[in-house]
């Protein structure tokens, strides 16, 4: 299964967060250290733009021999389905790069269902109601769908993704898992600001952040 990291640097909200070090490791390399994590996880590659202000990340990616492709700032519907196309994938898993808490079993459960399936499912997702804490989401997308419906996305849709076939789930196959924890108080595992990374690091021990390196 190839796996998608979106990530880019110019956040309005926090910028160059995907480079910020937590316990001494950039918040994009814990994302990819869990990743790889999954043994049914065949290539990682982040995709980030072409933008000048994504050259850091871009340098970093490099430095630590971890596959880039480079495409639109903001459309980032087309960034990724460039980068499936380029490695010859028919689907592909997408995750967030500001999510450094990303469950492998999570993915692993996610790649369970689609090969369940046998290719049928446009759209395997844990969002389609999210039972799941924020950073822990994922959704493995069929590359056809994208190309079939890109000319038909709004602006938030190219920059979302998967808002489009969310909005048209009638039109689509589907699949959603839920969480099925005991515990139903969720902390938000994601990081969008300085707060969040604030909050999590309050909450979560620093063994689970370094016990993938």
């Amino acid at each position: 299964m190839l796996v998608i990291i979106q990530a880019r640097t110019s956040s309005v909200r926090f910028r160059n967060k995907v480079l910020q070090p937590i316990y001494g490791v950039p918040l994009i390399q814990h994302v990819v250290n869990r990743v790889k994590k999954s043994k049914k996880i065949s290539k990682i590659v982040v995709a980030t733009s072409t933008n000048r202000n994504d050259k850091k990340l871009i340098d970093y990616l490099k430095k630590n021999k971890i596959n880039c492709f480079k495409g639109e700032l903001n459309n980032v519907a087309l960034r990724l389905y460039k980068s499936a196309r380029l490695y010859k994938k028919n689907f592909f898993m997408r995750i967030s790069g500001d999510s450094p808490l990303i469950d492998y079993r999570i993915l692993n459960k996610a790649i369970k269902i689609f090969e369940s399936s046998k290719n049928k499912c446009d759209l395997v997702t844990n969002v389609f109601p999210r039972t799941f804490p924020q950073g822990q989401s994922v959704e493995i997308i069929k590359t056809s769908i994208i190309k079939k419906n890109i000319n038909k996305f709004s602006k938030q849709d190219k920059e979302h993704v998967t808002k489009f076939f969310y909005d048209n789930s009638n039109k689509f196959h589907i699949k959603n898992f839920i969480y099925m924890g005991k515990n139903k108080k969720k902390i938000k595992l994601s990081i969008d600001t300085k707060k969040d990374l604030k909050n999590i690091l309050s909450k979560v021990n620093k063994k689970i952040f370094l016990d993938n390196l």
